[in-house]
């Protein structure tokens, strides 16, 4: 299958003993620079696409559809195998079935699904979870949609900071013997609570945001963290670049004068300009 390769290295990277950053990716050019600087994993957050592709805050507006077209640009343009974030599956657990169904063709390696209730509720300003049954009926679902078996699959829940910490664990538990990959934790703040989630469960975790006392890889990885996020800074780097460009220029800076521009080689490489003219000279008879 095209994309096998890609989630094999992903499931490599959950079954081995180190733990990895992904680089944070959300379109063609994003994901160009994040394989060739050698990252092994990508990772499509649920904020950057909605930033990317709406211009708008995460607040659950983006539509599976606008997502799943994002990350099909990104597959085609590079082979770095991409973890995306589902979010709640954009809807119950049916919807969520067809989450996986649309991603898997895609091109993702593999999918979170979160047990957060998205969209916000009506009156409600603190962060809500669906219930535990229903977070394992989307689990059920989010497995019964996957196609290929090399696609995979992780629980995600933020109750540690949402309910409490046994929560976490008895939800972690919990997806973890519907089958899920792996599990996703968000709102880890301490390292005890991360001794007690690696103690409580067996399957690879994904950490979200965590504060410097817990940076340490060797640490991390040997609590079975194979993957801890750092953010989104690319997009952030990029929104304020285009900031500085434009507000330059529209105060009368020349474009000759304008600093921190991508160079011509840059910009080459990442557009594969060289491929590009090797294959008009083969089949359209261009010359050098």
């Amino acid at each position: 299958m095209i994309f096998h390769a890609r989630r094999e290295q992903l499931r490599s990277i959950l079954t081995g003993d180190r733990c990895i950053r992904p680089g944070s990716v959300y379109d063609a050019i994003s994901i160009r620079i994040a394989e060739d600087l050698g990252f092994e994993l990508g990772m499509f957050g649920g904020s950057v696409a909605s930033l990317a592709v709406l211009g708008d805050p995460d607040i659950a507006l983006i539509t599976l559809t606008e997502l799943a077209e994002q990350m099909r640009r990104m597959s085609r343009a590079a082979s770095l195998a991409v973890l995306v974030d589902a979010d709640h599956g954009y809807g119950n657990a049916l919807n969520v079935r067809r989450t996986v169904q649309e991603l898997e063709a895609a091109g993702a390696a593999g999918l979170t699904i979160e047990d957060t209730l998205l969209p916000q509720a009506f009156g409600e300003a603190k962060t809500q979870l669906i219930s535990l049954d229903e977070g394992i009926g989307k689990m059920k679902a989010a497995l019964d949609g996957r196609g290929d078996p090399s696609l995979v699959i992780l629980g995600r829940t933020g109750a540690a900071s949402i309910t409490s910490l046994d929560d976490a664990i008895a939800r972690a538990r919990a997806y973890q013997a519907c089958g899920v990959d792996g599990l996703f934790f968000t709102g880890i703040t301490a390292r005890a609570e991360l001794d007690a989630i690696s103690e409580a469960t067996a399957l690879p975790i994904v950490l979200g945001g965590a504060p410097a006392e817990m940076s340490d890889p060797d640490y991390l990885a040997s609590r079975r963290v194979r993957i801890a996020l750092q953010g989104h800074a690319p997009i952030a780097a990029a929104t304020q670049a285009v900031y500085d460009t434009l507000k330059a220029l529209r105060e009368g800076t020349s474009p000759k004068q304008l600093k921190g521009l991508a160079s011509a080689e840059l910009t080459a490489r990442v557009t594969r300009e060289a491929d590009v003219k090797a294959r008009g000279r083969a089949v359209l008879g261009l010359k050098q």
